[in-house]
């Protein structure tokens, strides 16, 4: 089973992820981690495009994954890949509450995370709130030729009786 979750940040997209992984016993990989040089001085510092686009092809040509990010225009190979392509859209006000909950959770060292600032948050709330106005209509544009295999969702509790209904069980 090869599954792609796509929306903004704090829409539930690891959530998502982590609790399919544990469900039908796949790998998850988080784009940030692709995307992002991690091992980097500096936090904001991309991975090399060459890298990248490895770590990509290394998961995709596997059997079974679960991919989940922000990210659409370098990721073709992973949607024609995809069994399932879950976009999610939910209120700016949920993602904003998230993302507070987040950056308090890191910030106590409650949660792992990235060197997050208070500046870094406030663009974080203001790129969010903008990718939900634009850039999700523009992903579903994207990913017309993918149609029959991208599902439109408003909750994570959506993706997982998606996946039941389907008998994704018997697909392994």
């Amino acid at each position: 089973m090869k599954i792609h979750i796509i929306g903004g940040s704090g829409i539930g997209k690891t959530f998502i992820a982590v609790k399919n992984s544990k469900i039908y016993n796949i790998p998850h990989f988080d784009l940030d981690d692709i995307f992002w040089d991690n091992e980097a001085i500096s936090y904001g510092t991309r991975m090399p495009i060459e890298k990248r686009t490895q770590l990509l092809n290394n998961i995709i040509v596997t059997d079974n994954w679960i991919i989940e990010g922000v990210y659409y225009k370098w990721l073709i190979d992973s949607f024609a890949s995809s069994d399932w392509i879950y976009v999610i859209k939910t209120s700016s006000f949920i993602c904003n509450t998230r993302i507070i909950k987040r950056f308090i959770k890191r910030k106590l060292g409650i949660q792992k995370g990235k060197k997050e600032t208070i500046k870094s948050l406030y663009d974080l709330l203001v790129w969010t709130n903008n990718y939900q106005k634009y850039d999700i209509p523009k992903i579903i544009e994207f990913l017309h030729e993918y149609k029959n295999k991208v599902v439109l969702v408003k909750k994570s509790e959506d993706v997982f009786e998606h996946l039941r209904k389907n008998d994704c069980e018997n697909i392994l």
